[in-house]
């Protein structure tokens, strides 16, 4: 008996908290129309084309098949031989970064090391703009010295 009222007062529960919709429109929309009707012929090309192109693949590998069955003892020895190629490459590219990762990591780890304790933030910054100042020094320097040789070559007047 309880079971039945509590199924009555379901749906008027489901109806309160949802009321029926008020002017909605049905079905598809113009645009939805338009859409689908530019779509299916544009899709069916598409269809069409992929079929061909499966159908194309299909006849290529049936006449290929025999060939490389023909020309297999000259065929898989040379893809042996082309991807062992590639492989030793590889492993040889791998085992080289791997080598100068470690190398790169000790020289970091002996330089700290030697220095006492690790550099903290505030020494890496002064200790980078120390040489940047070293840097812009040796530039002008340099510049000078190019300058003083054209000088003393070419016989310019200085200003």
């Amino acid at each position: 008996m309880a079971d039945r009222d509590r199924d009555r007062n379901q749906p008027q529960e489901i109806q309160l908290l949802h009321p029926p919709p008020h002017n909605r429109q049905t079905g598809p929309s113009t645009t939805q129309i338009v859409a689908v009707l530019t779509l299916l012929p544009v899709g069916g090309s598409l269809l069409a084309l992929a079929a061909l192109t499966f159908t194309g693949t299909l006849i290529g590998l049936s006449i290929a098949i025999p060939l490389f069955i023909i020309f297999s003892p000259v065929i898989v020895p040379a893809t042996i031989a082309i991807s062992m190629a590639v492989a030793g490459f590889l492993s040889s590219g791998a085992f080289g970064l791997t080598g100068l990762s470690s190398l790169n990591y000790g020289l970091k780890r002996m330089i700290r090391a030697n220095a006492g304790a690790e550099v903290g933030k505030g020494q890496a910054k002064r200790g980078m703009w120390d040489m940047v100042g070293y840097v812009g020094q040796k530039t002008k320097d340099v510049g000078q010295n190019m300058e003083n040789k054209a000088y003393e070559g070419g016989g310019a007047v200085r200003t």
